[in-house]
């Protein structure tokens, strides 16, 4: 019989050695050995989803291979062997972010579904009328509109931190609009659009000692840094697989036991619940009054395999390797002539987003992809951060563990390439 964690992976949690050996890592990647117009692919767009590793891939078809059946509700063979994988893999996910308890993970769609989920239960039932919201003016629109929508429904307000040039939030002016009538903080702790990082562990004692409750945003950081919620302090935390090298459709909310025990479910069906009856429902404990339907099964376990396989590779060697490949990339970048880099924060995770003069972004998408080269062209989700910088969209390249010195190269070459057309 095999165990839970055959299931999900067989990966350790040592890591896999002292060296970081970008060429091994890149054979674990099926997708990166392809040629895209008969070009090798350079995939440089993975703040807008990552590729998955073999452990990954080979998990997901072996659930539904071999071991496919419905959680939490069957007494049969199968059934029970997947919800003791699946309660694994959120064991795994609360190692991951160090959680006090597993019951602190709630399995959502990815982190959109996440801050929705926070607006809807703990916003509509906590805040009211008259009451502040602060966010940053580097938000993915994930974590905007949500805001919006609860302050139409209650009549809350929202407030923006404005950042500086080089794409820094103005922590001065972030002090400035915390009052008695701020109710929570909702921030990125990287932006996707311009790779800053935040301060987030400053940030939220700045909130707390106000006793404000902060919810961040970290869809753009676990990949590239190591998170401890527990170090951070945050209430709420969110995060998609999918950027992490997981499925498509599995996310992550972690919330602070208390706060996720006093919440109204979000969702009502089945499995959230304990007792129905047609005078009164009676809601699950912690953490499956959140989760209501059938899960994405397939896609826990796929991300469990994720995390186990970059906990072997060291998040550690991993956020040192992409520190200093983003350094060079933004080097080289600097000697491709009309280039201006939107975003050059002191602290910066895997994100350069630029304008290169007389050319419109989606144009150099369109060309790059010939060299077989996936960049993102456009505004990145995040309207508000192109109108602060004048410019309509920018080209973004993003980096990740198996991106390589030779793919910038290649890149910046391009680029030039791009000029000569253009000039």
């Amino acid at each position: 019989m095999s165990t839970a964690r055959e299931m999900t992976t067989t990966a350790t949690w040592a890591p896999r050695s002292a060296a970081f050996d970008v060429e091994r890592i890149r054979k674990d990647f099926p997708i990166l050995q392809q040629r895209v117009h008969g070009k090798p692919l350079v995939y440089l767009d993975n703040a807008a989803t990552s590729q998955k590793p073999r452990v990954v891939i080979d998990t997901v078809e072996r659930y539904y291979a071999a071991q496919n059946a419905n959680i939490h509700r069957g007494v049969h063979f199968l059934s029970e062997r997947a919800t003791a994988a699946y309660e694994d893999a959120r064991r795994t996910v609360a190692r991951f972010l160090h959680a006090a308890d597993p019951r602190e993970i709630i399995f959502v769609r990815g982190a959109t579904e996440g801050i929705n989920l926070v607006a809807q239960s703990y916003g509509r039932a906590f805040l009211a009328a008259g009451d502040e919201i602060v966010i940053s003016a580097m938000e993915h629109h994930s974590n905007i509109v949500p805001w919006q929508i609860l302050r139409e429904q209650i009549g809350a307000k929202l407030r923006v931190v404005p950042i500086n040039d080089a794409g820094e939030l103005l922590v001065d002016e972030y002090a400035a609009l915390l009052n008695e009538r701020t109710k929570l903080v909702s921030v990125a702790q990287v932006s996707n659009a311009l790779g800053t990082v935040n301060p987030v562990k400053r940030l939220i004692e700045m909130a707390h000692a106000r006793g404000i409750p902060v919810l961040v945003d970290g869809a753009q950081a676990v990949p590239h840094l190591p998170v401890d919620v527990q170090d951070l302090g945050c209430e709420f935390y969110v995060f998609s697989g999918h950027k992490l090298f997981a499925p498509t459709g599995v996310g992550i909310l972690y919330g602070k036991t208390g706060l996720l025990e006093r919440m109204p479910p979000y969702q009502g069906g089945g499995d959230m619940i304990s007792m129905v009856t047609f005078e009164k429902t009676h809601y699950n404990t912690l953490p499956y009054k959140f989760e209501a339907g059938t899960p994405h099964i397939a896609g826990g376990l796929g991300l469990a395999a994720a995390i186990e396989y970059l906990t072997e590779i060291g998040l550690d060697a991993i956020a040192a390797y992409e520190h200093e490949l983003l350094r060079y990339a933004t080097e080289a970048l600097a000697t491709v002539a009309g280039l201006e880099m939107i975003g050059t924060a002191k602290e910066k995770a895997s994100v350069l987003s630029f304008v290169l003069d007389g050319v419109h972004p989606h144009d150099i998408g369109t060309i790059l992809d010939r060299d077989g080269i996936a960049i993102r062209a456009g505004h990145h989700c995040a309207m508000p951060v192109m109108q602060r910088f004048g410019v309509p969209a920018t080209v973004r390249a993003s980096l990740a563990l198996y991106n390589t010195r030779a793919e910038v190269d290649v890149l910046v070459g391009a680029l030039r390439k791009v000029r000569e057309v253009f000039a």
